[in-house]
Formats: structure tokens, sequence, C-alpha cells
């Protein structure tokens, strides 16, 4: 018997640190829920448990992401949705003005509420936004992380929709031309006819007339006459009376204009004036003789006007007559033309440059960042202020539509893709979660049962302490 050394109070007490040892981190996992509170429980499904939580959290804030980009598709696609509708009404504008019942007052008005609905596409797509960021300028080029890790992304870009990227718009021109060989001005241009534009006056030919023919003699045009009729005419004269038949001085003529259907008196005697500053002279001739007839050609004065810029010509050449002053020339198809006024007096061989100053219907601008710096300008509206203008701006606006159609449905696409990339990330977090809950959560059940055996063990260890403590004192017994 010793009594240094209490050697079962030492494993009692042993036993019942261990004990308590336990029944403390028991019952710590049993107040937490949790089985791995420290990396000491159990550390490589600590390290396991962590990295399903960086991937929950990410699946769930990917869910997040995708919830915010449909909000911005459908901000986006609610706006050209109204963009369609105003192309509708554009079509239909340029439809009614492609009919000649309109009257050029008619198709000012058209006009006027086709140049207010492209600056309304222009402010739609200024002002559409979505967290200050704007979606239809043509900077939106969005990456949208849709995933848990890196390059787990879709990308979206959204072309501008204003009405020049359209190209619905249309530039304000104000053009006049040079005041050399006598054109003195230009009275408009549908559109940019590029640079070096000029008029070119060429073929100025005086009006010209060729003696009689028949059986008048002496029938000649006289020195005086001066044609002012715009047309090529044959005129056919006829003796109505004659004075001294031996002498033959003719006193009265006939002339017809139109292949002798109609006749009329000339007026004067000798000389006669047949209009339009036509006069004839016949001299006297025994061999006149009342009925008489003769034939006179005219030919009218004119010039050629071209419309032409330093990549060639526009459209054919015109031909101008001394009694017009301004007349349109050009490209009609194209809608590329000019009203040139001009002096027909004063024409001469020649170019007259056209001087333009163009105020540009113009998209918005996009930094390298995809910001935009500048908003979209339009000027004015497609061009539908004539029959064949209008006809050409339904095609026009046929494609217009078609872009923004193609890109709703850009934009519905991604939208039905990301409610599906939703559905998968949520599923994902479940069974993950699921998954990091088997590594990490206690089972309270097998947990308790751990506590309530340890916490007996250890009141049992502290009744065995005590029971140790009692055995030094038998040495006492021998001590009597």
């Amino acid at each position: 018997m010793i009594i240094n050394h209490n050697l079962m109070a030492n494993n009692a007490l042993r036993n019942m640190n261990i004990n308590s040892n336990n029944a403390s981190k028991a019952m710590e996992k049993l107040s937490s829920g949790l089985r791995i509170n420290r990396a000491g429980d159990d550390a490589a499904g600590l390290a396991i448990s962590e990295k399903m939580r960086g991937q929950i959290n990410g699946l769930n804030q990917a869910s997040s992401n995708s919830q915010d980009a449909i909000s911005l598709i459908q901000t986006a696609e609610g706006a050209l949705n109204e963009t369609h509708s105003i192309l509708q009404r554009m079509r239909t504008l340029a439809v009614q003005s492609a009919t000649d019942t309109n009257t050029d007052d008619d198709r000012t008005k058209i006009q006027s509420e086709v140049d207010q609905l492209a600056e309304e596409i222009t402010r739609i797509s200024n002002t559409t936004e979505f967290n200050t960021q704007n979606l239809l300028a043509g900077g939106l080029n969005d990456t949208f992380q849709i995933g848990a890790n890196q390059n787990q992304t879709i990308s979206l870009h959204v072309n501008a929709m204003d009405a020049k990227s359209l190209g619905v718009s249309a530039d304000l021109i104000n053009t006049s031309i040079t005041a050399a060989h006598g054109v003195t001005g230009i009275s408009g241009v549908t559109e940019d006819l590029g640079a070096g534009a000029k008029v070119t006056a060429s073929d100025i030919t005086a009006a010209t007339y060729t003696a009689a023919q028949g059986s008048i003699k002496g029938a000649l045009a006289d020195a005086s006459s001066a044609y002012t009729g715009s047309e090529d005419v044959n005129y056919q004269i006829r003796i109505k009376t004659i004075g001294t038949p031996a002498t033959g001085d003719v006193t009265s003529i006939e002339y017809s204009k139109d292949g002798g259907t109609t006749w009329e008196g000339a007026s004067g005697t000798g000389t006669f004036n047949l209009g339009d500053g036509v006069k004839v002279s016949i001299a006297n001739d025994s061999t006149n003789a009342v009925g008489q007839t003769g034939t006179m050609a005219v030919t009218a004065e004119y010039a050629t006007l071209q419309l032409a810029n330093t990549a060639g010509n526009i459209g054919d050449v015109v031909t101008v007559h001394n009694n017009q002053s301004s007349v349109v020339i050009g490209d009609d198809e194209t809608g590329r033309t000019a009203t040139a006024a001009f002096t027909f007096a004063s024409l001469t061989s020649g170019d007259a440059g056209i001087a333009q100053n163009t105020t540009a219907s113009t998209a918005a601008v996009i930094d390298a960042q995809g910001n935009v710096t500048s908003n979209a300008v339009v000027q004015k509206g497609i061009n539908v202020s004539t029959q064949s203008a209008a006809g050409r701006a339904i095609t026009t606006i046929d494609n217009a539509i078609k872009t923004v159609s193609e890109s709703r449905a850009k934009l519905g696409a991604y939208q039905n893709r990301l409610e599906h990339t939703i559905n998968n990330l949520g599923t994902s977090s479940e069974n993950l979660t699921s998954a990091e809950s088997r590594i990490r959560d206690v089972d309270m059940a097998s947990e308790m049962s751990e506590y309530s055996k340890n916490n007996i063990l250890s009141q049992a260890a502290q009744a065995m302490l005590a029971q140790a403590n009692t055995q030094p004192q038998q040495v006492l017994q021998l001590l009597r």
C-alpha cells in the first residue's frame, strides 16, 4: 500500500477529463448544429465544406445576376416594342404618300409626321437606360456572370436603334449654286450629292428657221423674228388673199401648227405674224395665187443641263428652253435630285459648282469602353415627300422593321435562356447545399446520444475519483 501516489485517483481524474472534454465538444456541436466547428473537428471535411460554401454562394449570386440581366433585357425589349409601333406607323404614312391622290400639300403634312416619328425613335434610343446604362444607343456590349466560377458568362450586344442607324432619318441640306455661267441658284437637294457636285450647261442653241417649201414663193422668216416657244414647230402656210394678181402681192395668209387640222389668220400685210414671235415675209411674185401652200420648220432654242459630282454624272441630260426658269435634274430613282433655277438668256456652256451646307442626322458616339459620349441626333425623317421617294421609303422602313425584329428576337431568346439558367442554378445550389450539410451539419440524435454517454461517464468518473480518494485512508488501519 502506498500513499505518495494515488494511481486510481489519477486514472479516474484522467478519464473524467476525457469524458468532460468529449461532453463539452458534443454540447458545442449540439448548440451550433454543426459537426465541424473548427479545423480540428475534421480538417479535410472543413476544406471540402468551405469550397462547397463558395460554390453555393456563387450560384445564389449568379441566380441574382441572371434575374438582373432579365430585367435589363425586358427594359430594352419593351422600348423596342414601341419602336416597332412607330416604324409601322411610318410605313403606313409612306404607303399613303405613295399614291398620287395626294397633293404636294398633303405630302408636306405627311412628311411632318414622319419627321416627328423619326425624332421619337431617336429619343427612345437616347433615353432607354437600366441602372444609368444606355441600352439602345449602340454601346451595350455586356457580359453577364451566370455561374459560380470564372468565365461562366454570356455576352449580349444590342445594335444601335436610333433613326439614323435604322435608316429612317435624312440629312438637312441647304444647297446653293454659284452664280457662274448665268446659273442663278438651286432650290433644293433631297440628299447629299457628294464631293464636287456641279451642274453643267451645254449645247446652248438659238432658234433656227428653214425657208418655206411648196408653191409659195419668197416665204422666209423675217429678220426681226425671235421664236419664244419651247417646242419645235412645223408651220403650214396658205395664201388667203392677193391684192394685185399681176404682181402677186399677198395681202393675207393663214397658218396651221397641227398639220392642217386647224387654221388661223396671220396679222399684217407683206410681213405676217404667226405668233410666239415668228414672222414671215412673202415677196411679190406673179406665180403666187390664192390657196397656194408652203411649210416652214422652226426649231426652238434650247440648252442642256447635267447634274454630276466627282463620281460621275447623276441622272440623264435634261433639255431646257427659253420659256423656262427652273427644272428638276438628277436621278429621281435614287432621290439625288436638284431643282436648278436659271436665267436662260444668260446661259453659257460651262460648270456651276454646288456649295452644300449639310446638317446631318447622326448616330450616337460610343467610346472604347462602350459609354455614350454623344447622343444620336435626327434632323428629319425619311423622305416621303414625292411618290417615288415614298415608294423607296416603304422598302427602307421594311428593312428597319426587320432589324428591330431581329434584335427583339435575340433579346427574347436571351431572356428564355436566362430563365433556364436560373432554374439550373437553383437546382445546383440545392444539391450542393445538401452535400455541404452532410459534411458539416451534426446529426442531432447521434450527437445527443454521444453527449449523454460522455455526460454519464463523466459523472461516473467523478464518483470513482471520490472512491479513489478514500483508498489512502486504509493505511490508517495499519497505524492503529
